[in-house]
């Protein structure tokens, strides 16, 4: 076997790492460390891509943080608590007092009838808020969408409400509108 000899020193090879243009040399070959907003390249998986503008950027984070998320919850509830509480009103009127007239005025029946439907959207309003409000807080400290999500926001929910009842209550709150949101995400996710 033939021994190994180092190839001869090459003066230009020694002042070309000593200059450090290796740096330069990558700069050349692979191009400039700037990038321009023009130089982004956006796979367009369906219709035309489109960069968004800061505007749309900032209404966008508008509408998708927790209090707008609660709020439009709060004001949904309230139309749909009006709704049924309409409803509600209509099919089971309330006597007041059972030993005044029967006939009751149009006057009386509307009153109840607000009254309804105001305790209606008070709940309602007050269920949606609480709930969305509490979903997207737990969305958000965990990073995911999924159905979790609404089984841990029903849990609390259903316990905030059942508490008023006490602590058995409570629990079964929770255990029941867990039990609902899971039930319904899972209906929802499936269509």
């Amino acid at each position: 076997m033939t021994e190994y000899t180092k190839p001869p020193h090459d003066k230009d090879l020694v002042n070309f790492t000593q200059k450090n243009d290796y740096d330069s040399l990558a700069k050349y070959l692979i191009g400039n460390i700037y990038r321009y907003r023009e130089n982004i390249i956006i796979p367009r998986v369906l219709g035309p891509v489109i960069i968004k503008t800061n505007e749309e950027k900032m209404i966008e984070s508008t509408v998708e943080s927790c209090p707008f998320k609660s709020l439009s919850s709060c004001v949904i509830g309230y139309g749909l608590g009006l709704a049924v509480g309409l409803f509600t009103s209509s099919l089971m009127p309330n006597m007041t007092d059972p030993m005044a007239q029967q006939n009751q005025t149009a006057r009386e029946i509307l009153r109840e009838m607000k009254n309804s439907m105001l305790s209606y959207a008070k709940n309602f309003a007050i269920l949606g808020a609480v709930f969305s409000g509490v979903e997207c807080c737990i969305e958000t400290a965990r990073g995911k969408s999924d159905w979790k999500n609404g089984t841990y926001a029903g849990g609390v929910t259903g316990g905030l409400i059942g508490l008023r009842g006490g602590l058995k209550a409570g629990i079964f709150g929770a255990a029941g509108f867990a039990a609902f949101s899971t039930i319904i995400d899972y209906y929802m996710h499936q269509r």
